[in-house]
């Protein structure tokens, strides 16, 4: 029996990372995105909105299951964000429950929990919401909404809080919070695979030696992590401390704990 895996945002960073690493045979992957992908074997690509009740119900249709990346990805102003964040995710949960798709993974942030202080590889999954922008607030209400669905409707979702996923780590901070792309797809595999999760809140992150978090509740899905960012480290040797990981700002969001962010300044860079 073919299997149908709908990938929201599928053009992102993360989608273009994880579509050939999830290439399965018996699998087929929809690709949806806000612009037209051109599919590759195996492979579906579908355009729309996901703020789009009726484009979502139509990319959901006989999906066994959704992994939603799509979404802003950095700050911006309120009204942006909740539109396509917070109503976006609550739509693409609401197909996926219409269509039949029992499991759904979502990304969420390691800015759910921004303000959060850093803890050497200890900080536990369930870490409270303490988020250090409205993005972050986003990505809160997406955890929030996923354990609505997975309690109301017994759906299983699994909620990733990604740090940075990309080829290599973003800075000296990245030492800490790097999802490689072969982790990334092996971990939203444990997602898909685990055997009835329910509701689940998981870090995002490698096997770093310096990570922040714990990956107990990720490796109790089935998850193995293979890579580490140390391997990394020496483009940093001898450089200054790193402004991303000053002491006076030890918590998770860094920089974006600070009021520079503030709505103001959002809202005149909007204007502009």
């Amino acid at each position: 029996m073919t299997e149908r895996i709908l990938i929201t945002g599928a053009g992102g960073r993360i989608g273009t990372l994880l579509r050939p690493r999830m290439a399965r045979p018996g699998r087929v992957l929809r690709l949806h995105d806000l612009v037209p992908l051109t599919p590759g074997e195996d492979e579906e690509a579908v355009t729309g909105d996901v703020t789009d009740p009726a484009a979502m119900a139509e990319a959901a249709d006989g999906a066994d299951a959704v992994v939603h990346l799509a979404g802003r990805s950095s700050e911006g102003v309120w009204d942006d964000v909740l539109h396509t964040n917070v109503h976006g995710g609550y739509v693409v949960l609401e197909a996926a429950r219409r269509a039949g798709a029992r499991r759904v993974v979502l990304a969420s942030s390691n800015h759910a929990v921004g303000f959060h202080p850093r803890s050497g590889g200890a900080a536990p999954d369930h870490l409270f919401p303490r988020p250090d922008t409205f993005y972050g607030v986003s990505k809160a209400a997406l955890e929030s909404l996923g354990s609505l669905y997975a309690d109301r409707y017994g759906m299983d979702v699994v909620c990733l809080r990604i740090g940075y996923c990309g080829p290599r780590p973003l800075g000296r901070h990245g030492l800490g919070t790097w999802l490689s792309p072969g982790d990334c797809a092996r971990l939203v595999e444990a997602c898909l695979s685990a055997p009835e999760p329910g509701f689940r809140v998981v870090w995002g992150v490698s096997d770093n030696t310096r990570r922040w978090w714990s990956l107990e509740a990720a490796r109790s899905l089935g998850y193995e992590p293979e890579d580490d960012a140390e391997v990394f480290a020496a483009d940093w040797e001898g450089e200054a401390p790193a402004e991303d990981l000053d002491p006076e700002r030890p918590t998770v969001g860094g920089l974006f704990c600070d009021p520079e962010l503030d709505v103001d300044r959002l809202e005149r860079r909007a204007e502009d």
